[in-house]
């Protein structure tokens, strides 16, 4: 079960993830396929699930003539059943990536060109006799290395360390213990060098680390010999320095990545701390473990190499041919070489980028920033989603939620996704013949127009209703999944408009990238501040005064009675009973949930705090058993609420504060009663928009809502197009009610 196999990230983890822009990977040969699949996985679940790596560039640095991925036998026996190879190339998400090999034909190790062209012959698997007699020159059975400054560069760690210890034990001399100091998490695998460091004087011994004083009198790989061994430090003398230089313990720092809070950037702080002395012995190490180093002398020992690129990396480890010793000699069987690699270099040796298709490649990743710049698919999935929701539980949280949604989602397809599509076959076309998109001011302007339009729909829409919606139900479950629904929603709102915002005034990639990077992130939650907001099926309820008291009522005898509140009285009751107001025991019994002890209980309380209600409000209670239909009508319908709101005197500006819903919503709500002729047109749009809409519906009767919006001025809003439209309709029935008169 891949889902039960998910490894779990906190949230500074995921923020980094979904911040990243640039991901580095060096030493690629010895990465595997599933690696790289499994990094896959992880881009995508956190980013965009759609695009290799999750839409992440990636820069990989690596000879594949070196090292290969460790696998072992019974790995690659499963392995063998999804990857032609183990290596980094086999892997499915790269295969699916449109990706550029460069390559990078500069040498610094090496000087001597005729040791760069006997290196270049065994990477290229063409090794010829002459060069094989040229190489065993240096080959010397009985060498002896000792205090020469030569390192042994061996195919196992048994064999290295079994050097070293009878190189030590060679020694006359008390042997020195160096105990490292480790602070905080700071694992033993990632140890740099022997946490019980042992040495005496003349060990040989390697640097592992730089020297961060201004005299940078060592590096990681630089070799030399004990001399003296002072207390808690000891002075070291390599070939060709005139001093000594004295070794004191330091530290290196495991770091730990997290999101500045502030400035939205990926800062490091320190996990663990482990000092020690900056050596190890080195009168061998493993070929493994000289990959990336760089040696005057080495003693090179593949006899028993058994992967391919061993060799090849031992060779090439030293500076000249000069500073190599071999103590076995080399031939064809010694040099391993993996055919799969040799056809892959083949391949992209022979397909290098020019400039113009390197070129060609960043305006494809433009194009494809802006593409996504203005997709809304994501956001509308998650609109579906609570759609679906919300019609799969409205028993539990009650209609207004799924009414709400129902109403405006095709408003939200009409004027974001159908529009957005549009104008991404119209910025195809003008990226086609102007590609330089920093550059193009038409294309600058297309660009900024349309962020402009999509931020101000996606505000009206979404951040004036999802974000204040508190979804109210017992049952947590439920509860929980649409609050994950709303919170997710809200997310994508939120990273969008950020991205849009960015780009009002032009569109540069750095600039864009760096905001996209920190509109990404996952804001830690926080408690709110702002006055509670009713919930969805409040805000609808016909009387939401007497819904608060009833649950104020709940809330305390379950208090009292060491009750969950649900077992006094269930939200879906409440709701049924701050809609029908039941006056006695024969109405309250239909109300769904109260049964004969329920109303044993609690049934004179209830009715006593519905007449104290109706009696305040100048109400009448229903005396009568609720019929079955009446129990479905828990809330007047929302755009009742409006055009109620309108009749009194209230503008549309005043009814969308009031009731925390959007302008366009509220247009939405009376354009129903401009339909049914009970609210003049008139007296909703201004007469110079009016006129305008009219004149151009006489010529465009079929035209959809957003091709009207593009060809009229920005003056003219979707809300003022269904206002003149329903108005329209109403006009078209009159005359059609005229001449079915007139034919009668």
């Amino acid at each position: 079960n891949q889902e039960g196999r998910r490894q779990r990230f906190n949230r500074e983890k995921i923020n980094i993830i979904k911040s990243m822009d640039l991901l580095v990977i060096d030493e690629i040969s010895m990465v595997r396929a599933d690696l790289l699949d499994g990094i896959d996985a992880t881009l995508r679940r956190f980013r965009n699930r759609n695009l290799p790596f999750g839409g992440v560039q990636l820069l990989m640095i690596g000879d594949l003539q070196q090292l290969a991925p460790v696998v072992k036998e019974d790995e690659w026996t499963l392995l063998s059943r999804h990857y032609d190879t183990p290596y980094f190339f086999s892997s499915h998400a790269l295969r699916q990536s449109d990706y550029v090999s460069i390559e990078l034909q500069w040498v610094y190790r090496q000087k001597d060109e005729d040791f760069i062209r006997l290196l270049n012959k065994i990477r290229d698997d063409q090794l010829d006799q002459a060069a094989i007699e040229t190489l065993n020159r240096r080959y010397q059975p009985d060498f002896d290395p000792d205090n020469a400054g030569y390192i042994i560069l061996t195919t196992h760690n048994a064999k290295a360390k079994e050097i070293n210890d009878k190189r030590l034990s060679r020694l006359t001399g008390k042997k020195k213990h160096f105990k490292a100091f480790i602070e905080g998490n700071f694992p033993e695998y990632i140890y740099p060098t022997e946490p019980d460091l042992q040495m005496k004087e003349g060990a040989q011994v390697m640097f592992v680390k730089n020297d961060p004083s201004p005299d940078k009198l060592f590096y990681n790989g630089k070799i030399g010999v004990v001399t003296k061994i002072e207390g808690a430090s000891l002075r070291v003398k390599c070939e060709g320095d005139e001093e000594e230089i004295v070794v004191k313990p330091l530290a290196w720092e495991k770091m730990k990545y997290k999101l500045n809070e502030e400035s939205k950037e990926i800062t490091e702080t320190v996990e663990g701390v482990f000092t020690q002395i900056p050596l190890k012995l080195a009168w061998a190490i493993t070929i493994h473990k000289s990959q990336g180093l760089t040696f005057e002398h080495a003693i090179i020992d593949a006899e028993a190499a058994f992967a391919h690129g061993q060799v090849y990396v031992a060779l090439s480890r030293c500076k000249s041919l000069e500073g190599l010793v071999l103590s076995t000699p080399i031939d064809h069987r010694s040099i391993k070489h993996d055919k799969t690699v040799d056809h892959f270099i083949k391949d992209y040796e022979a397909n290098q980028p020019d400039r113009q298709s390197l070129e060609a490649s960043k305006r494809q990743f433009q194009m494809q920033l802006l593409f996504d710049l203005f997709d809304f698919q994501t956001l509308m999935k998650q609109l579906y989603y609570l759609t679906k929701l919300s019609r799969e539980h409205t028993a539990a949280i009650g209609p207004g939620l799924h009414e709400w949604l129902l109403k405006n989602n095709p408003l939200i397809k009409e004027e974001i996704e159908k529009v957005a599509i549009k104008f991404q076959h119209q910025l195809k076309s003008l990226l086609v013949s102007n590609p330089d998109v920093e550059q193009d001011t038409s294309i600058q302007e297309r660009i900024t127009k349309a962020s402009a339009y999509f931020d101000e729909k996606i505000n009206n829409h979404f951040d004036e209703k999802m974000g204040h919606y508190q979804i109210e139900t017992d049952n947590k479950t439920v509860r929980k999944t649409f609050q994950d629904a709303l919170k997710r929603l809200n997310q994508e709102v939120r990273f969008k408009r950020a991205c849009l915002q960015a780009c009002k005034q032009d569109f540069k990639v750095h600039d864009y990238l760096e905001t996209r990077a920190r509109a990404s992130i996952e804001e830690a939650e926080k408690k709110s501040t702002r006055k509670k907001v009713p919930d969805v099926s409040e805000k609808d309820m016909a009387h939401p005064d007497l819904y608060r008291m009833l649950k104020q009522w709940r809330n305390q005898k379950a208090d009292a009675l060491g009750w969950e509140v649900y077992r006094v009285i269930q939200l879906q009751s409440m709701r049924q009973l701050a809609s029908y107001l039941p006056g006695n025991m024969e109405a309250l019994k239909t109300i769904k949930g109260f049964g004969k002890k329920k109303l044993a209980l609690f049934g004179e309380e209830i009715l006593t705090l519905i007449a104290d209600y109706c009696d305040e409000k100048e109400l009448k209670p229903v005396l009568a058993e609720v019929p079955k239909k009446a129990k479905q009508l828990i809330k007047i319908p929302s755009h009742q609420i409006s055009f109620e709101m309108w009749q009194a005197g209230k503008g549309i500006e005043a009814i969308a504060e009031e009731r925390e819903l959007s302008i366009s919503t509220i247009e939405g709500h009376l354009s129903t009663y401009v339909g049914l002729g009970k609210i003049p047109v008139k007296q909703l749009v201004p007469p110079d928009k009016l006129k305008k809409i009219l004149t151009y519906y006489q010529t465009h009767q079929q035209e959809t809502l957003g091709e009207a919006k593009t060809n009229l001025d920005d003056s003219i809003s979707f809300g003022d197009l269904r206002l003149v439209l329903e108005h329209l309709k109403f006009l078209e029935k009159q005359e059609a009610s005229k001449s079915n008169s007139s034919l009668k």
